[in-house]
């Protein structure tokens, strides 16, 4: 099935500026919901993963890998099979066991949780993975990377006392905040998701309580304003989601900070606290950017393509004027690459230079190399918003692109003295960052 048309009137509909973009592909013969990644998306979705894993690493969190598939008992025990099969994939036959592909991580993460003993003094103990799973989405929904059958989510749960709950789920919405920053996105509002009416949710009332008002608690301490809705939370407990709008108005969830007290339970979860006895764990599930693909689908609609700088798939083009330039223009993308920057050199066959600065124009960067800067070893300077820094030593230009882009800062450039960059460097503004599509 083709994917849904395209907002009238909405200029930065990720369906479609993600494939003039050359960011991802479907195809009948994949299927529906199952997109493919472009070389340009790879390099944003490694980028973006990357970046997760750093946070999450110096976050005190632990990476883990577990397999897409589980028996159907491992679901029988979640839950996930009596609250939530109407979403998950048909289970396949395998030598008289049925297997099924997972529609969630946090299954796996409590058996992992349980494959040895654990003492109070490893608590909290925060594992994480970027791992797949899939959901039996209706073909009518199904549209671009928003909503999809195969889901790469950025997923973490936190193993805890109850007395430490409220911190890790603190922490979690800061990793989050920081996420944001980098990413030059923002949150329209918090949701504090609680049950509705109906047989989908775990039946518990005080396990409920006890949790709602314990997020409702970490809402407060960190200043946020938020909603309370009913009929929005997990079959398990409540949550907080974290929403974002695109360019159409439309709202989603991206990310999610969850308090279980159910799945420990289930799985029969314990530690060995200081008084020697078995302790029932609390489980935090949290993601950072939720799924791979909707973070990605909302990049796109936010920035229209002009990434931030260490997000873009190419940060800098070399722009030798003429074919005496180029071989000083290769060197200058050597010297890029050994830095950890992607450039790429856009030479006169590919038009005049005032026809590749307009191609390049999503581009963070344009470094310009004629005569002058030759003989000079300085590069020109173009940036995406417009501004012309000008003439300046190459080395001296790649180390103040290479600070920022190693910050995850969203700013295009920094005067010397100037913490703030103009003030204008984002980007996504009035000048190039968000045309040129």
């Amino acid at each position: 099935m083709q994917d849904q048309p395209a907002v009238p009137g909405h200029r930065h509909d990720h369906r479609r500026l993600g494939r003039e973009l050359g960011i991802f592909g479907t195809d009948p013969l994949i299927g529906a919901g199952l997109p493919y990644w472009l070389p340009d998306g790879a390099v944003v979705r490694h980028t973006l993963e990357e970046y997760i894993r750093t946070a999450e690493r110096r976050g005190g969190y632990r990476h883990v890998y577990s397999p897409v598939l589980g028996k159907r008992e491992l679901y029988e025990i979640s839950g996930h099979w009596s609250h939530y099969s109407d979403d998950m994939f048909p289970p396949v036959d395998l030598g008289g066991e049925q297997v099924v592909l997972r529609p969630s991580l946090c299954p796996h993460h409590a058996v992992i949780f349980r494959s040895r003993g654990r003492s109070y003094r490893e608590l909290p103990l925060r594992i994480a993975e970027l791992g797949g799973m899939f959901r039996s989405e209706l073909s009518g929904v199904l549209g671009g990377l928003t909503r999809v059958r195969s889901i790469q989510l950025n997923d973490a749960h936190i193993f805890c006392t109850l007395d430490q709950v409220t911190e890790e789920a603190r922490a979690a919405l800061e990793l989050i905040r920081a996420a944001y920053e980098a990413l030059g996105i923002r949150a329209a509002r918090y949701r504090l998701s609680l049950p509705g009416e109906g047989g989908k949710y775990v039946a518990d009332p005080g396990m409920w309580r006890r949790a709602a008002a314990l997020l409702t608690d970490v809402l407060e301490r960190s200043g946020l304003p938020y909603e309370a809705v009913e009929g929005e939370a997990a079959f398990y407990g409540p949550k907080i989601d974290v929403q974002v709008t695109d360019g159409a108005g439309r709202e989603s969830t991206l990310s999610t900070v969850q308090i279980d007290f159910h799945q420990p339970e289930r799985f029969d979860l314990y530690y060995t606290g200081a008084d020697g006895g078995r302790h029932r764990p609390v489980m935090v599930h949290r993601s950072i950017i939720g799924s791979v693909e909707r973070a990605v689908a909302h990049l796109i609609e936010q920035h229209g393509g002009a990434f931030p700088p260490w997000l873009a798939p190419t940060q800098l083009v070399v722009l030798p004027v003429s074919d005496a330039e180029v071989p000083h223009a290769a060197a200058l993308a050597q010297r890029c690459a050994e830095r950890g920057l992607r450039a790429e050199v856009e030479g006169p066959e590919r038009g005049s230079l005032g026809a590749r600065v307009r191609q390049a124009s999503l581009v963070p960067y344009q470094a310009v190399i004629g005569a002058r800067e030759a003989a000079a070893g300085q590069v020109s300077l173009r940036l995406r918003d417009g501004r012309r820094p000008g003439p300046q030593p190459a080395e001296a230009a790649l180390s103040r692109i290479a600070a920022l882009v190693g910050a995850h800062r969203t700013v295009l450039w920094e005067d010397e003295g100037d913490g703030e960059g103009n003030g204008n460097g984002n980007g996504n503004g009035n000048g190039n960052g968000g045309g040129g599509v």
